[in-house]
C-alpha cells in the first residue's frame, strides 16, 4: 500500500513574529527543509502546499517534493488543505498523511508505523500519552470530503462526520505533539 504526504506550509504562522518556515535549526536547514526531508526518508512521494508565487528553492527544499499552490491560503487551513487533496487525483495512494510543516521532530519509525497502520477506509491518529498528534492520515474514500474544506479548522469536520472511521495508534514519540508557534520552541 502506497501513502502520500501532504506537508502543510502556507499559513501565516503570526504567533512566531516572522516567517517561521525559514527559520534556521541548529543544522542549518529551514524548518520547512527539514519537515519536507523528514517526510521525503519515509513517504514515496511528498507534496508541499505553499503559497501562490513561492517557489521550493526560497525554503531550500529537497528535489523530490512537488509543489501544490494555495491560492486561497490567507483564508486559512481548510482552503490549503483543501488545494493539497485536490492535488491528489493522479495519486494511486490508499491514504495521504497530512503533515505541518512546523513539526520537524516526528521520528522516522513513527511515521512508518502510521503507514503500515494506514486504509483507505480510516482516519488514522497517532496517540502519545493519551492525546492526538500529527500527523493525521485520511484514507482515500475522505479525499473528496477533504476537497471541499474552507476556513481555518482543518479537517475537523471531516473527522467529526466520520467518528466511526477513525482509529488511533499508540505512539512512544513526543514529536507528534511537538511544533513550531514560536522562536523558543526552536530552543526546546
Amino acid at each position: 500500500m502506497t501513502v502520500v504526504a501532504l506537508v502543510l506550509a502556507a499559513g501565516q504562522g503570526s504567533r512566531f513574529g516572522a516567517d517561521k518556515r525559514r527559520a534556521t535549526l541548529p543544522d542549518g536547514r529551514s524548518l520547512l527543509a527539514h519537515s519536507v526531508e523528514r517526510a521525503l526518508a519515509v513517504f514515496a512521494e511528498v507534496r508541499v502546499v505553499l503559497r501562490d508565487g513561492e517557489r521550493a528553492e526560497d525554503f531550500g527544499l529537497p528535489a523530490g517534493s512537488r509543489i501544490i499552490y494555495s491560492p486561497d491560503a490567507a483564508l486559512g487551513m481548510g482552503h490549503s488543505l483543501a488545494a493539497g487533496a485536490a492535488s491528489l487525483g493522479d495519486s494511486d495512494a490508499l491514504a495521504v498523511a497530512i503533515l505541518l510543516g512546523d513539526m520537524p521532530w516526528i521520528a522516522l519509525d513513527t511515521l512508518q508505523a502510521l503507514i503500515d497502520a494506514a486504509s483507505a477506509s480510516s482516519i488514522l491518529f497517532p496517540i502519545f500519552e493519551g492525546q492526538r498528534g500529527h500527523p493525521v492520515l485520511f484514507g482515500r474514500e475522505f479525499w473528496p470530503a477533504l476537497t471541499q474544506l474552507t476556513g481555518d479548522e482543518g479537517a475537523r469536520t471531516v473527522v467529526r462526520a466520520h467518528r466511526d472511521c477513525c482509529v488511533t495508534l499508540d505512539v512512544a514519540d513526543a514529536g507528534v505533539l511537538s511544533d513550531v508557534d514560536t522562536p523558543a520552541a526552536l530552543r526546546s
